[in-house]
């Protein structure tokens, strides 16, 4: 995982790249919200430690172009000019934390692992649903109209009822998409499923 600092004060950039290094994390800085935006890949792990005041494009502004690009990158503010609206907005808009100039060492060490930590649910999550949407793509057509009234709760003879086709035959789709989907029962094909749609 990588932390990201943005800033154009080189002397804080190459402090906060310092810190980040001492605690094992690797620390890529940048001076411009350009030069982050050009080098910026979404399938990086990490977060980005982001100035609010900046010369040219304000942290709050790149915030809000990472939210239009539906970018996943988590973000911790770091400023010396931390007035309450700017606050309210930047959180409200997903930030992790709103650190102040100078910063105590082990308050900014804390946000940015915790932005760290939510970087890592978000991607997990992530690969979790792209692996059920590709084995959902296994499915045959049959299978997935078999699934969509199983996970209502319907029993075998009432599915078979409802798609023509013979109770024998409804069991054996049941048991091609347990398997399919990597589920032992019906309970927990139930569970994955209302997991997806939450």
């Amino acid at each position: 995982m990588t932390v990201f600092i943005l800033d154009d004060d080189e002397a804080v950039r190459d402090s906060i790249k310092e810190l980040v290094e001492s605690v094992g994390l690797a620390g890529e800085a940048f001076g411009s919200a350009n030069e982050f935006l050009a080098a910026y890949d979404p399938g990086r792990a990490g977060c980005l430690v982001l100035d609010v005041r900046m010369a040219r494009t304000s942290g709050l502004a790149l915030q809000a172009k990472l939210n239009e690009m539906k970018a996943p990158i988590q973000i911790v503010f770091i400023t010396a000019h931390a007035d309450i609206p700017t606050v309210v907005e930047a959180m409200r808009n997903g930030a992790v934390g709103f650190v102040t100039k100078p910063y105590r060492e082990q308050e900014l060490l804390d946000n940015i692992n915790e932005a760290l930590s939510r970087d890592a649910a978000v991607r997990s999550v992530a690969t979790r649903d792209d692996s059920y949407l590709r084995m959902l793509d296994a499915l045959t057509e049959r299978e997935r109209e078999v699934m969509q009234l199983a996970v209502q709760g319907l029993p075998s003879k009432v599915i078979a009822q409802r798609l023509g086709i013979s109770h024998r035959t409804v069991e054996l789709h049941r048991s091609r998409l347990l398997e399919k989907l990597g589920v032992g029962s019906m309970v927990e094909l139930i569970r994955l499923a209302a997991e997806r749609r939450a």
